[in-house]
């Protein structure tokens, strides 16, 4: 019997000690792996605006079709958006929505991602979408995030947490298409012409990066805007014959080097690379101007969408829909495909210094590994 009740005992002490070594372990993986923050406009949010008062959504079909559960996510993809492939890269799960009920104790450790399909760097840009989370209003909600993660792991951890954490920030397309050119005659083109407009945004970008490096950011991947007189939408409207728009792919030309000189401005002043400059647009010509180097049939056409090029509206169950998502550079009349944001992903991690200024995702990663 003594015997029995020893190796009961045993049996008992092991099976504690492997569910012991497998939460400390779950916790350690959690805590190990980078933290990712993400910030911006729809290109970035994986379905904060679901939970908002605001007509700027991808929470209805065909949006999903190509995510693992087929649904709709609030992700203005046919899949995964950009985000998810960088956290899938760095070996993270994938960042959820800060107004998301699921994020919660330990998900806090993965990050949060606290983008808004429609916002620009002026808090003027989509005021036709009401009740979008603009900069400063994201800010607070990190703010916040950090006194919930204050109270998981203590203040010392969480600033750290946050310290060694990677950053996204995507802004800018937004302040334009949604704003300066939304009309043929706006409120800001009566006020700026194209270089003056460049120049107050990139002023008033630059408040926002200092600010987040305030609250604690150290590595800020930073996208300029990506080619926009040649996403479907403009080239239904705007064009003749399919050709890019040449006003707005000369305000984007004006645009990102601008952005790129006053990241390492920053940088300069902070006495640290904090700010890396992401070259969305030369990542997006790259498949725009030659599809077929890429796999894609078309970079004019949407898969989903209605009208010329499928450019006109939005991407609803009534639209036209491609069969193959993989065969289309642009997802909608805005946004990639998923599969494009993966040659985009590519880039970010392995670009020359021509595209990922002063240097690329796979070296950030390999120098703050010693670090943090």
């Amino acid at each position: 019997m003594e015997l029995v009740t020893m190796s009961r005992t045993r049996v008992v002490l092991m099976t504690l000690t492997l569910v012991v070594v497998t939460v400390l372990n779950n916790t350690e993986s959690a805590e190990s792996a980078r933290t990712f923050y993400v910030f911006g406009d729809s290109l970035v949010d994986s379905g904060n605006n679901n939970y908002l008062p605001t007509t700027a959504r991808a929470d209805s079909p065909p949006y999903g079709i190509d995510y693992p559960t087929g649904r709709p996510t609030g992700r203005f993809s046919n899949g995964y958006n950009l985000p998810d492939l960088i956290s899938q890269h760095i070996g993270s799960e994938p960042t959820l929505p800060y107004l998301s009920p699921e994020l919660t104790g330990q998900k806090l450790l993965v990050g949060a991602n606290f983008a808004s399909a429609g916002i620009g760097i002026l808090n003027d840009t989509g005021i036709q979408f009401v009740g979008i989370l603009r900069m400063f209003e994201q800010y607070a909600l990190f703010e916040q995030y950090q006194q919930r993660l204050s109270a998981l792991v203590g203040a010392a951890q969480a600033q750290r947490i946050v310290n060694g954490a990677l950053f996204l920030m995507t802004l800018g397309g937004n302040d334009f298409v949604n704003n300066y050119f939304l009309t043929p005659v706006s409120a800001r083109s009566r006020q700026f012409t194209v270089p003056q407009y460049c120049r107050y945004l990139i002023s008033e970008y630059r408040k926002i990066l200092m600010r987040l490096y305030e609250l604690g950011a150290r590595r800020v991947l930073v996208t300029g805007t990506g080619p926009l007189g040649c996403v479907p939408a403009q080239l239904a409207t705007r064009s003749s014959n399919g050709e890019c728009v040449p006003e707005l792919q000369q305000a984007a030309q004006i645009f990102n080097p601008l952005l790129v000189q006053m990241t390492r401005e920053i940088n300069s002043q902070v006495g640290s690379d904090v700010f890396v400059a992401v070259n969305a647009f030369q990542m997006n010509m790259n498949f725009i101007t030659d599809p077929q180097r890429f796999g894609f049939v078309t970079s004019k056409i949407a898969c989903c969408g209605q009208g010329r090029f499928n450019g006109v509206g939005l991407c609803t169950a009534l639209s036209n829909l491609c069969p193959n998502r993989d065969i289309y550079a642009f997802w909608d009349p805005y946004h990639p495909s998923q599969r494009a944001l993966g040659f985009i992903v590519r880039d970010i991690f392995s670009g020359t210094s021509d595209i990922m200024t002063p240097m690329n995702l796979s070296t950030i990663m390999a120098i703050d590994s010693n670090i943090y």
